[in-house]
Formats: structure tokens, C-alpha cells, sequence
């Protein structure tokens, strides 16, 4: 237990009250007028504040475009707040602040992982000064993940990391707070929190799950409320005495680092360190030791009072179809297969790519990459090659399940280390040297080795998912008692998760089928935690379910009652196979319509130009299969069901379908576009994610889209609308120091263009501020600026 640590508030929004003009650069300020940056971080450590972060939010490669050199700035501002602690006394601490590069990464975005990296790396290297590492407002959990192992490579400092949600509760691609949890305890940082956002009343509920998922110290920055206008101006309306009320239920929700964002001022720290009694203790969360797996937007328990599906069919062994596919590089089909089993109920899917004579390493890990653009299931890295696992572990979006560890010193040299690293989970082969024993006692000593082993890595029971590996009865008749003995032993001595492939315990004999199931239901019934089996299987998916209707599990047997309401005598006698070849029939759906809300480019592609060569009319295959596939997803987006990288890759899909129709059109059709619509990221601002991901959406809906890029100065806006003879600009904000620029162009817009509409939206930006600064429309989101622009150009 230990009092609050508090920290300061708001940068920008103070710089601007001493004259921080729209659009300037606020890190340039640590050059030009350190005075007043200087003034800032004094104003806070007077209010009460512990530490403060330097003036270094923007301040990396990607995103920086000023003229001094980069690591001058960060220096200087690492300086600045020195000086700043140096006169304040005391035990008075300097963070580097780190904030997002403003660029969606890949495979959503254009921006790759390794760059994001170079860019959060170069700016750690030049604040070594600092006292420890912020990384703050991060939508984007792939980005997070890029940003931590900068700063863990490049630095020994201490790592706070917080993120913004959004208005549903979750990260811009789609992560809850569980999500960066798992990711951010795997990847050790110091602590980890939320900031931005939106205001502190709002953060008690992700408070409250926070601090039911980890055991780290909780960090609370918020904002103060949302801007509006007033007067002409940009104010936060939450004062000090209601932010630091609200601020200090955080405290007893489980936050212990506490401070401000976007509007708050050195009063609201005041304020908060005056409602916060000066004996407060604050209790560090003790959650349950959980299991956790992610991927970028969905986080899985491995239960341990439950079971889970790993889906086995992305792996070579005894598959010649996937052997030849990953050979040539036929990277569609290894898709379909990963679809096909995220459809038949798998909640992870196991990858592995080893065939003989490919670049393991590579094909892993574009192979991960690619099965994570149509997917949101956690994946099983599976290789025994340690080079191609880190390199996937390091490339991977979240934090996954590692297959596998053995007691063979060999390998747990090379695997614990890379476990504890990027903080995967591991599943831990019962073997060693002298092979797999043939008794449970054997196969309970070498798993307590290695959970041993990973203690001296700093991994923890939980890390570990134990396999006692499962042997053919065929040629040992105990083989399925001495592995139903060893997996409860397993949880209840060590309180590992336990996991099987369980299809091997058949090898050799007839109906194999039958026997898997068979066995996998005694399985269950002793706690094996995850089955590696083909979830398109009837008869283990049949088991599976109804295990779990039988104990309770799927409560009023809503998973059996869906998975079964077709049953009968008749269809009962047949085996559904719901294979990509075979989607359509299950799930009605036109192969067009499927593989674009699968995110499936090469088979859209395929799907369209197979509609055309049977006759379809280009147009139809638009009109009746490429758009209302696009309007499904949309609506999955727009009701939460769905999320953003799954929206953009249905986007892409639309796309590559698109493109093979519109070589077929009519000379006459191919102009038959709407629009144009001109979009910008403001002057200042050059965070260009909403504005990209708007520009996919229109152009797959037909329209044709003039970007004009990041940090527009509203002349350019006015210029191009004329000369493009738009009826719609979009505009993007950011950061609330840029939102003065966004007014000025709306003005401009209308003042030389009356018939121009302009729609605005942005993180800071709500539909009221949108109003007030005379705005027609306000796009929450993308769905929703496809949704007005189609309207606008009905009429």
C-alpha cells in the first residue's frame, strides 16, 4: 500500500492559453519558447503534482515535421522539465512522453510495424534523461505493442502505459480493456491505465475491469469532459472540484497514479490532490490468476472450469493440400481454412508453416500476418525453428499462445526467454531427452521442470497450458488412463491449464471419428482446458457442446439449441463439412458476399469474375453482391459487432471485386462514380487514421475520393473543392490543439463555396462542437460519413 502518485494534466491545451497558434507544432515550443513550456511544468509540480511529462508527445520520426532536428526537441524538452523539477524540490519525477505516430499499421493501415518501431525507438534514445517512459493515448494495440518493445529494447527506465478508448468502450481497432491488459502484464511494463477519452465519470466502469484483470499499478489521466464552444473558443467544461470528486472514485475503483489530459489545468491537480486525503492508501488490484490469450481485438481465457477450441487445420502434418499451398505461396487457401474454422466455433486457431524446404521464418510470419487480417481469433504459434518463432512473436498482433516448450534443455533455453519477452502463454510438451514417459508421474515431473524453469524468466503457473501428450491406444493400451490421470493431476498440483490433440489417441485404428469424440468427452469430464481438434468435425464439435450443455456451462443450453435447431433423423446422418468450398450452402450467402465479409481479396476476386463469366450484368454483380456484402459488414460495424480492421479488410475484399468488375463495364459506365468528395487531415494535424479509413469506405462505395493528405491549410481545402467542383469535404481532427484550424476551414469552405457541405469528425470532436462551428454534418465514423454522403448525393 502506498499514498497516490499523482500526475500532472493537460500540454496542449495550456500552451495554447499562452498563445499556442491552430496548427503549430507544440514540441517546437521546447526550442522556441522554453520559458513558457518551462512555466507549465512549474504550475503543475506546484498544484501537487509528483512527476510531469516533458513536452515530447509528438515528437517521433513519423509524425514530427519540424525543422530542428528531432533529437534536439526531446532533449531539450527532457531539459525543460528538469529544470522545471530542479526549482520545485523535493522527490520530483520527469517522464519522455510518448504518443501515437498518427498512421494506422499494417494490415489495416499503410504503416509498418518495423517503422512504428524505428520512430518510438529514436525518440526513447534521445529522453534517456527523463526519470521513466509515458506512452500515452494509444488506439491502437499493435501500435502499443510497438512502442513497449521500443522502450524495453532501448531503454532500462520504467514503462507507464496508457490508452484512449472510444466511445463503445474500446481501442480505435477494436480492443477492450482486457485486451491491453493480457498484452501490457505479458510485455511487463510498470503499470498501465487510460487516458483521454473522454472524462473521469466515464472511466469508473474500465477502471473497475481493469483492475479485475490485473494485478499492476492502474493510471488515470483523463480529460475534462469533451470540448464544446464557447464564445468562439474551445473550452473542456468539467471544472477542478467535479473532475477531482470523480477522480478520486477512480482512486477507490484501483487507480494509483492520477492526473489530467485534455483540459484540465494546474487547478484540476489541485483540486484532485485536495479531494484525495493526504493518508489515502491505495491497494494494488489482486485479480485471479487467469490465462489470457489475445488478438489485436479479442481477448480468450483459457479456462479453468472450462473448455476452449484450438483449431488444428493450419498445420502441414498428414495435409498435402496445405503442404503444396504454403510451398508456392498460395496464401488464399491457408485463409479459407482459418475462416472456415473461426465459422465452425474454434476460439484459437494454431498456425504452423513448417514444410521442408521453405524460409520458415518468413512464411511463419507473413503467414500470421495474413491469417490475422481475416480473423480476430488469438493464434497458436507453432514451430519448433526458435528463429521463426521470435520473429512471429515480435510481428504479432496481442499476445499468444506459444506451441511449444519441452523439458529438453535445449528448448527451454531457446523458448523461455522468447515467452517471457513478448509475453505469450506456452504450451509445455511432457518430454525430455529420454522421450515421453509412459506414466503420469513421469509426464507431472517433467511438467513441474519446466514450470520451474519459467520461474527463473519471471513466468508464472498461469503462463503455462500443459500437453501430456496423447498416444495411440492402438499401441499402448493405458495410453488413455495414464493421460486422463496425469491432466488432472497436472491442475490440481500445479493449477496449470492443460490442452491435447486429440485425434492422435485413434492412430492406427477404424472409425476414428467415433473414438476421438469418445475420448475427447472423458477428457473434458477430467479439465482438459483447450482441445487442439478440426472444429469442423461433426462429431467433436456434437461432443463439445454437449459436454457443455450437460455440466452447465452453456447456460439454458443456448449454444446446443443454436448449433441443433435444424436437427433431425435425416440430417443427422450426415456430416456437415463447412469448408470454403462449401460456405455458401451453410450459410446461404453468395461466394461474392462471403469472401467480402470475410475479408477474403483473392476470393472476392475469384467469386466476381466467376460471376461474370456465367453472364451476371456488371452492374448487378455491384449493385446485388458487392455492395449489400459491404452494408452487412457496415452494419456490424455501426452496432459494435464488428471492428475496424475487419471493416477495412471487407473494404479491400470490395475492392479487389471492384476492380475485376470495372474492367467489364461499359466505356459509358466506367465515369459512373459519385462524387467527388474531398477529404484532409487540418492544418497541424497529421494524424491521418479516420481520414483513411474514410477514403476506403467511400471508394468502395462508389464514390471518387480526392485525399488531400495531412496538415491542409484551409487555402488547399478551398482550392481543390473549386477546382474538383466538390459538393462534400470531409475534414479530420485529431489533437485539440488543431481543432481552431478545423473551424477556420469550415468558415473558408463556406464562405467561398456556399453549395459545399462540410462534414467534420475526430477523436475531440463531438455532433454539438461539430454545430457550433457551423459544420453540416457530423461523422462519428466512417459508416456514418458514407451514410451522409450517399444522402447528400441522392438529391
Amino acid at each position: 500500500m502506498a499514498r497516490p502518485f499523482f500526475l500532472d494534466g493537460g500540454m496542449g491545451t495550456e500552451l495554447q492559453a499562452k498563445g499556442l497558434k491552430p496548427g503549430e507544432t507544440p514540441e517546437l515550443w521546447n526550442l522556441a519558447r522554453p520559458d513558457d513550456v518551462r512555466a507549465v511544468h512549474e504550475a503543475y509540480f506546484a498544484a501537487g503534482a509528483d512527476a510531469v511529462y516533458a513536452n515530447t508527445f509528438g515528437a517521433n520520426a513519423a509524425k514530427y515535421h519540424g525543422d530542428a532536428p528531432l533529437e534536439d526537441v526531446v532533449a531539450a524538452g527532457i531539459g525543460i522539465a528538469r529544470e522545471a523539477a530542479a526549482r520545485a524540490g523535493g522527490k520530483r519525477f520527469v517522464a519522455l512522453d510518448i504518443g501515437p505516430t498518427g498512421r494506422l499499421l499494417k494490415p489495416s493501415g499503410d504503416f509498418e510495424f518495423d517503422a512504428a518501431y524505428d520512430a518510438f525507438a529514436a525518440q526513447v534514445r534521445a529522453g534517456a534523461g527523463a526519470d521513466f517512459i509515458a506512452i500515452e493515448t494509444m488506439g491502437d494495440l499493435y501500435e502499443l505493442k510497438a512502442a513497449v518493445l521500443a522502450a524495453r529494447e532501448n531503454s532500462s527506465l520504467p514503462v507507464l502505459a496508457t490508452v484512449a478508448l472510444g466511445e463503445d468502450g474500446k481501442l480505435l481497432t477494436g480492443a477492450s480493456v482486457e485486451c491491453v491488459a493480457a498484452l501490457l502484464e505479458g510485455l511487463r511494463v510498470d503499470a498501465l491505465g487510460l487516458n483521454c477519452g473522454f472524462g473521469p465519470d466515464r472511466m469508473l466502469e474500465y477502471v473497475k475491469r481493469l483492475a479485475a484483470a490485473t494485478s499492476l499499478p492502474i493510471a488515470v489521466k483523463p480529460n475534462a469532459g469533451l470540448p464544446q464552444v464557447v464564445d468562439g473558443r474551445t473550452v473542456f467544461t468539467v471544472g477542478p472540484g467535479a473532475f477531482a470528486s470523480d477522480v478520486a472514485a477512480l482512486v477507490e475503483a484501483g487507480a494509483s497514479l492520477v492526473g489530467g489530459c485534455c483540459g484540465t489545468t494546474p487547478a484540476h491537480i489541485a483540486a484532485v490532490k485536495k479531494a484525495i486525503p493526504a493518508d489515502a492508501r491505495t491497494v494494488r488490484p489482486v485479480p485471479a490468476e487467469r490465462t489470457v490469450v489475445t488478438s489485436g481485438s479479442r481477448a480468450v481465457e483459457i479456462p479453468e472450469n472450462d473448455t476452449v477450441i484450438i483449431g488444428e487445420r493450419i498445420n502441414p502434418t498428414g495435409k498435402k493440400k496445405l503442404r503444396e499451398a504454403l510451398s508456392s505461396g498460395d496464401v488464399a487457401y491457408v485463409l479459407r481454412e482459418a475462416v472456415s474454422q473461426a465459422d465452425a466455433g474454434a476460439h484459437i486457431l494454431d498456425v504452423n508453416t513448417g514444410v521442408p524446404g521453405i524460409d520458415e521464418p518468413a512464411v511463419l510470419d507473413a503467414t500470421i500476418q495474413a491469417v490475422q487480417s481475416v480473423t480476430d481469433l488469438p493464434l497458436q504459434i507453432d514451430t519448433s525453428d526458435p528463429k521463426a518463432l521470435e520473429r512471429a512473436l515480435r510481428h504479432y498482433n496481442g499476445k499468444a499462445l506459444v506451441n511449444s516448450v519441452n523439458g529438453k534443455e535445449e528448448s527451454l533455453s531457446a523458448v523461455l526467454p522468447l515467452v517471457a519477452k513478448y509475453g505469450g502463454a506456452v504450451v509445455a510438451l511432457t518430454l525430455d531427452e529420454s522421450g515421453i514417459p509412459p506414466t503420469a508421474d513421469g509426464r507431472l515431473a517433467i511438467a513441474k521442470k519446466i514450470v520451474s524453469r519459467g520461474a527463473e524468466y519471471g513466468l508464472k503457473p498461469r503462463d503455462f497450458v500443459v500437453d501430456v501428450l496423447c498416444l495411440a491406444v492402438s499401441a499402448e493400451a493405458e495410453s488413455a488412463n495414464t493421460i486422463l490421470e496425469a491432466l488432472g493431476r497436472v491442475k490440481a498440483e500445479l493449477g496449470c491449464r492443460t490442452c491435447l490433440g486429440v485425434s492422435n489417441i485413434s492412430f492406427g485404428l477404424p472409425a476414428r471419428p467415433l473414438l476421438n469424440a469418445a475420448f475427447y468427452t472423458m477428457a473434458l469430464a477430467r479439465g482438459l482446458s483447450a482441445g487442439i481438434v478440426n472444429p469442423l468435425a461433426a462429431d467433436m464439435m456434437t461432443a463439445y457442446r454437449a459436454f457443455r450443455a450437460l455440466t452447465a456451462r452453456d447456460l439454458a443450453c443456448g449454444e446446443w439449441i443454436d448449433a441443433n435447431k435444424d436437427w433431425s433423423p435425416a440430417t443427422a446422418a450426415v456430416a456437415v463439412r463447412a469448408s470454403a468450398q462449401s460456405r455458401e450452402s451453410a450459410s446461404g450467402e453468395s461466394p461474392l458476399s462471403d469472401a467480402i465479409r470475410h475479408g477474403l481479396k483473392a476470393d472476392a476476386a475469384a467469386a466476381a469474375r466467376t460471376a461474370l463469366a456465367g453472364g451476371a450484368n456488371p452492374l448487378d454483380v455491384i449493385g446485388g453482391g458487392i455492395v449489400p456484402a459491404l452494408e452487412t459488414v457496415g452494419k456490424g460495424f455501426e452496432s459494435g459487432r464488428v471492428f475496424l480492421p475487419q471493416l477495412l479488410m471487407a473494404a479491400e475484399a470490395a475492392g479487389a471485386a471492384f476492380d475485376v468488375v470495372r474492367a467489364a463495364l461499359p466505356a459509358q459506365e466506367k465515369g459512373s462514380v459519385k462524387g467527388p468528395v474531398v477529404i484532409a487531415t487540418v492544418k497541424g494535424d497529421i494524424h491521418d487514421i479516420g481520414k483513411n479509413i474514410c477514403r476506403a469506405l467511400l471508394e468502395n462505395y462508389g464514390f471518387k475520393v480526392i485525399d488531400l493528405g495531412r496538415d491542409v491549410p484551409p487555402e488547399t481545402v478551398v482550392a481543390a473543392a473549386r477546382r474538383e467542383k466538390a459538393r462534400l469535404v470531409g475534414l479530420s481532427a485529431l489533437m485539440t490543439t488543431t481543432v481552431g484550424a478545423m473551424a477556420e476551414t469550415v468558415r473558408l469552405v463556406h464562405e467561398e463555396l456556399p453549395g459545399c457541405k462540410v462534414t467534420v469528425g475526430g477523436a475531440v470532436l463531438t455532433a454539438d462542437y461539430a454545430a457550433k462551428i457551423g459544420a453540416d454534418n457530423y461523422s462519428k465514423d466512417a459508416m456514418d460519413l458514407v451514410r451522409y454522403a450517399e444522402s447528400l448525393f441522392a438529391t
